[in-house]
């Protein structure tokens, strides 16, 4: 008996409606029951009785309202902590997947979170907000995600793709969006991996889009991509020095890059590195 109870107790802990209506229906009958009886006994005359009922009706509407307000309110703020939780949660599993991925690639230690940091960073100086820069970020850590389709010939191999091994490795972000549009939550953050490969003069893949027509998160990334890859070493190449990094991105600006953008990024570039390398 003891046990059931103890379950029935729970159940309704945690039914953020039983707990609403639960309150709501015992203050509401105290607050009947002991205005009732309080002008039952102050207030004798039947007429005096009648205005004083209806502002009490009144006095009832409107402080049950503010109660729901404040108690719906509660449970609303106790739903999205829950969800923000929930969300972290997703976005650790996430982060594990991508730093095997990493490993696997063989990529720099770092690498995805440090362009997450930068695009985040440009995202903002861009004037994105709220969840435009949660698809950044998302968008961002899983850019390559495609990628897992791929064989580690093709990954990894220190020289030049041939022909043939070029055109398997563009059907990556093909097949990333396909991936990100089977999980609800990330089916918004899928502009980055369909779409940092294209260029703004319209000469990139896989849709060949041009200009504007590019996603903006994805044209954002695209900026933080090519430092990232030319300011790191890779299997088939070296790091290049700084200054020659800053200077091929001010030549891909208006051809394979959004002028604009790397304006921004050339402009805030002490604070976008330092966000970068987390220093």
């Amino acid at each position: 008996m003891r046990a059931s109870a103890e379950r029935l107790l729970a159940v309704i802990k945690l039914s953020p409606q039983s707990r609403t209506a639960g309150i709501y229906m015992l203050l509401s009958a105290a607050w009947i029951w002991f205005s009732g009886h309080v002008l039952g006994y102050l207030v004798h005359d039947p007429h005096r009785l009648i205005v004083y009922q209806i502002a009490k009706g009144w006095g009832f509407v409107l402080g049950t309202g503010i109660l729901l307000y404040w108690m719906i309110g509660r449970t609303v703020q106790r739903l999205r902590i829950a969800n923000q939780h929930l969300l972290d949660s997703h976005e650790q599993a996430l982060r594990v997947l991508v730093e095997a991925m990493d490993i696997r690639h063989k990529e720099t230690s770092d690498h995805s979170e440090r362009v997450v940091r930068m695009a985040l960073g440009l995202g903002r100086l861009k004037g994105l907000e709220s969840d435009a820069l949660r698809d950044v970020k998302f968008g961002a850590l899983l850019h390559d995600i495609g990628k897992l389709a791929l064989p580690d010939a093709i990954l990894i191999k220190p020289g030049k793709l041939d022909e043939e091994e070029t055109k398997l490795m563009r059907t990556h972000p093909r097949m990333g969006y396909d991936m990100l549009q089977r999980v609800d939550f990330l089916r918004a953050a899928s502009a980055i991996p369909y779409s940092h490969h294209e260029r703004w003069d319209g000469t990139g893949y896989p849709q060949g889009l041009k200009g504007e027509q590019i996603p903006l998160a994805a044209r954002i990334f695209s900026v933080v991509d090519v430092w990232d890859a030319l300011s790191f070493a890779r299997v088939y190449k070296p790091a290049w020095p700084e200054p020659e990094v800053l200077d091929y991105l001010r030549d891909a600006a208006g051809g394979q890059l959004d002028p604009h953008l790397v304006q921004l990024f050339l402009d805030h570039y002490s604070e976008l590195k330092a966000l970068a390398l987390n220093t």
